[in-house]
């Protein structure tokens, strides 16, 4: 299916000015799309209409003068046909519901946040679902995987999916932010593609406290890769396709953040494994490492599942309970001894 887009005419609004929603919008923007991005931050706002950078998210990323930063989020959604949701998990539902009065219904809403929400154990579309009744189920879409947002900038060579129960849209949506340098691949799986995005975070935190304690790669690889088991576990309970898993939402992205000095959730497992308190880290940290609160939802929502996830778990009882890790890695390792596909099914 070749998808013929109108960049002239295609209207696009991209809400939440953090790293990863400004790098997205410089690359639609860079592709020709005119585009409005809306920033929580009036500070954000006035650098980026002032220097063409966002000094606190994306330092030395110029912006193309097609995008327009507002601080107004009727403006950035109103009468768009495709509503870019990037904001941190734990504000979706805020940000949302501030769209809900503007937001078409004709519009092609596509979330690139990654989590889980604590309350309520939804994914973002899940909230998107409550929070914007008007929008069709099918009209929902999900953009995930292997992809830090200083190197989408950069125009680093990249490869993401996208995820809907619609292929129309799915394809739609591919061929929007597809571009020499981003490669979009589509899925019919945005549960699956949502658990593996919130997953990897948690895991990313366990490797990071690995590498913090420098207890060598053998312990990495280890949790890397039983951390996919986990993955898969939650995911296959929530109804996802197992094969997801496999793909760039999956053990792609899980790889990333378990290894790149870029992530986050690693930097803070690493600092965590060094014997700093997770409070005191936090309050150094302007961005959000969604790997924290997707921990709590993670670890509550396999309790009632009745899903057995090890390493979630014994990362929730280091990041909440103060457990030194030590003794979770001691547990870890004396848990009984059972066949190594136990709990998957494919």
């Amino acid at each position: 299916m070749n998808e013929q887009i109108d960049i002239q005419n295609t209207k696009i609004g991209v809400v939440g000015a953090g790293s990863w929603g400004t790098a997205l919008a410089k690359l639609l923007a860079d592709k020709g799309f005119k585009l409005d991005l809306w920033a929580y931050e009036q500070e954000v706002k006035e650098q980026i209409d002032q220097t063409r950078i966002n000094q606190v998210f994306l330092p030395n990323a110029v912006l193309p003068d097609n995008l327009t930063a507002s601080n107004d989020i009727q403006t950035v959604v109103s009468d768009k046909d495709m509503i870019l949701v990037v904001v941190p998990s734990h504000c979706m539902r805020d940000v949302s519901l501030q769209m809900q009065p503007f937001v078409s219904d004709s519009s092609i809403v596509v979330s690139a946040s990654k989590g889980i929400e604590n309350k309520t154990h939804l994914t973002m579309t899940g909230i998107l679902s409550e929070t914007l009744p008007r929008v069709s189920q099918d009209q929902f879409c999900v953009l995930s995987g292997p992809s830090f947002a200083k190197e989408v900038a950069e125009q680093v060579p990249t490869v993401v999916a996208v995820a809907s129960t619609s292929a129309k849209n799915a394809t739609w949506v591919q061929h929007i932010f597809a571009c020499p340098t981003f490669r979009v691949y589509v899925n019919d799986d945005p549960v699956g593609t949502q658990v593996g995005g919130a997953v990897k975070n948690v895991i990313a935190v366990a490797a990071g406290i690995c590498d913090g304690m420098d207890m060598g790669l053998n312990p990495r690889a280890a949790l890397i890769t039983r951390g996919l088991t986990e993955m898969n576990r939650l995911g296959i309970r929530m109804g996802a396709d197992p094969l997801t898993f496999q793909g760039l939402a999956g053990v792609g992205d899980l790889f990333l953040t378990c290894t790149g000095a870029l992530s986050r959730n690693y930097t803070l497992g690493i600092q965590i494994g060094q014997g700093k308190k997770l409070e005191e880290i936090i309050s150094e940290m302007r961005m959000v490492a969604e790997g924290v609160k997707t921990t709590r939802s993670v670890y509550n929502l396999s309790r009632k599942l009745g899903v057995d996830l090890p390493i979630c778990h014994e990362v929730y009882h280091v990041l909440f309970d103060g457990l030194p890790v030590q003794e979770t890695i001691e547990r870890l390792m004396n848990r009984s001894l059972k066949h190594e596909l136990d709990g998957i099914t494919c």
